[in-house]
């Protein structure tokens, strides 16, 4: 494995997740095996859960960790080629890219979709220019249609609470005052994949994914009969993906209740954090014993030392 942009680029999925597993028992057996090398983590946009969990579990393989927040620390970059560059962007990436190389092993990257300009996020303008400009392993904390991450640390969850042969998962798509990417919706579909589920996704009309990834889930826009018999539920809000960006709905008809909760199957809740209370989801959900929202955070460290192990071992 080169990079890790997305989850087609593990050598096998079932092999990380349980090497991420066997990392929870024991964060400390491979301590030694990034000795001597340094991982940089850029990060363009905002982060809790990505930055130190990354972080933690690249000292627990004996990495050092160089960090660096392009928000508010680093000259803004320029992405476009034959570019004159008369405005605020005062380095462009080719030279960023090759001196970051210089200085790590490994790269890490997070860096948000846009959610103006659906070609531009779907390009992957920023992972893709510093995988094209830099000579290191690329890593996606979270790109413009990507959480790679996450949907580890999420089939982690799911593997360590399923209680049926095959689980009915639910995606439901929940109220939010901004508009969010289609990142985390993205990866979790694909992740889902790899298992042998029940997998529904209900949205509101207008809300539907990108059908591509999508393709193998059913699709429903009744999210009580979604949430009959589940075993686990994710919600998670995103932005119009067919009316790129936009905000269709902002009323709470689809927030996530303990009424709702009780249509399923005593199913396990469980979303990526942050979340906003009582838009989302209401409290008396996001407090109950079966929801795994912190176990889901925890496991974020172990599903990121898989990766870097792996990454580790080509190099």
């Amino acid at each position: 494995m080169k990079n890790f942009i997305t989850l087609k680029d593990l050598p096998n999925f079932d092999d990380c997740v349980k090497q991420a597993m066997e990392f929870k028992r024991n964060p400390f057996s491979f301590k030694h095996i990034g000795e001597g090398k340094t991982i940089g983590m850029l990060f363009f946009n905002p982060s809790l859960r990505t930055r130190l969990s990354t972080q933690l579990a690249a000292q627990n393989l004996g990495l050092k960790t160089m960090i660096m927040n392009f928000t508010n620390e680093a000259w803004a970059l320029e992405f476009e080629d034959g570019v004159e560059m008369r405005g605020i962007r005062s380095e462009h990436v080719k030279e960023a890219a090759a001196v970051v190389s210089q200085y790590c092993d490994i790269i890490a990257i997070r860096a948000f979709a846009s959610l103006t300009n659906k070609d531009q996020d779907e390009s992957e303008v920023v992972i893709k220019s510093f995988s094209k400009y830099s000579n290191k392993p690329i890593i996606n904390m979270e790109s413009a249609t990507s959480h790679p991450f996450q949907a580890l640390a999420d089939a982690m969850t799911i593997k360590e609470n399923i209680t049926s042969h095959k689980p009915k998962i639910v995606l439901t798509w929940a109220p939010h005052p901004k508009a969010l990417p289609h990142a985390v919706g993205n990866s979790f579909t694909r992740m889902i994949d790899y298992f042998d589920a029940n997998y529904v996704i209900t949205q509101p009309k207008g809300y539907e994914l990108d059908k591509r990834i999508t393709k193998n889930a059913t699709v429903t826009y009744d999210q009580e009969k979604a949430l009959e018999g589940a075993d686990f539920v994710y919600a998670k809000n995103w932005a119009s993906y067919s009316q790129y960006g936009k905000i269709l709905r902002t009323d709470k008809k689809w927030m996530l209740t303990k009424d709702k909760m009780s249509l399923t199957n005593n199913a396990k809740f469980m979303h990526c954090l942050p979340i906003r209370r009582n838009i989302v989801v209401s409290d008396d959900v996001l407090d109950n014993d079966n929801s795994l929202v912190i176990e889901q955070a925890n496991n974020r460290t172990f599903a990121a030392q898989s990766v870097l192990k792996t990454l580790l071992n080509n190099g």
